[in-house]
């Protein structure tokens, strides 16, 4: 098998492994917060300094969390798939930085970093350093109280959707994991690989929302059944 351009498309499941509260899941975040308060611009325009706090003990319950054996797989699968003449796109949904310690170069972040913040008014992006506060102001712009988390909040468009889009296009297979299926435009990605004739793959806990669009599906632990799909496509390619 030859190693071609591989779409994939991670989602909240491979970090709930590692520790970290999805806000879909029993116990998650929708039901400890009202999330139109803390993850929307209305939320943040009301009361700025809540949405902050929100997010200042986001950022704090992260710094114990580390990568599990689906984000290692992944970055191995990126580092093996180059020297065979093929291509990682890797696109995840979370905010976290886990792809990235696991040894992934090539990520898209579609919804944003939690370990960034971005300038309200300028649209300047920094690494966040320290808690966010209404005190502080942009390096670029001057404006005091103005930085916000550089995540996308409900109402707002993902993040580089063109370069999304570009990849997925041209692809050889796409793969989906560790996702519900039912957050778009993520959810759409799969209908848009099948009408693009790209065949269609979803490694999940369980059936997504959209599994009857996926040619292929595997179940189980993302910790483990990411590992042995890699495996597998490693041995593939030789």
């Amino acid at each position: 098998m030859q190693a071609g351009k591989i779409f994939l498309l991670t989602g909240a499941g491979i970090s709930a492994e590692s520790g970290l509260s999805t806000f879909r899941d029993k116990g998650g975040l929708w039901e400890q917060y009202n999330i139109e308060e803390v993850a929307s611009l209305r939320g943040y325009e009301a009361n700025p300094s809540k949405v902050l706090e929100f997010y200042n003990l986001r950022r704090n319950s992260h710094g114990d969390v580390k990568p599990n054996a689906a984000h290692f797989a992944l970055a191995e699968l990126e580092a093996a798939w180059a020297p065979r003449g093929g291509e990682i796109t890797l696109c995840t949904q979370n905010i976290d930085n886990l792809h990235e310690r696991a040894g992934s170069r090539r990520v898209i972040h579609m919804h944003g970093e939690l370990g960034k913040v971005r300038c309200h008014d300028c649209g300047d992006i920094t690494a966040a350093d320290g808690d966010l506060s209404l005190a502080l102001g942009c390096a670029a712009c001057g404006r005091i109280g103005g930085l916000r988390p550089h995540v996308v909040w409900f109402g707002e468009a993902p993040l580089e959707m063109d370069a999304i889009f570009e990849a997925l296009a041209g692809a050889d297979l796409f793969v989906s994991t560790a996702t519900s299926g039912a957050v778009y435009r993520a959810a759409g990605f799969v209908a848009a690989a099948r009408s693009a004739g790209i065949p269609t793959m979803e490694i999940n806990l369980e059936p997504s929302d959209n599994a009857g669009l996926f040619d292929l599906a595997r179940y189980g632990k993302a910790s483990e059944a990411v590992p042995a799909w890699v495996a597998e496509m490693i041995k593939l390619a030789g």
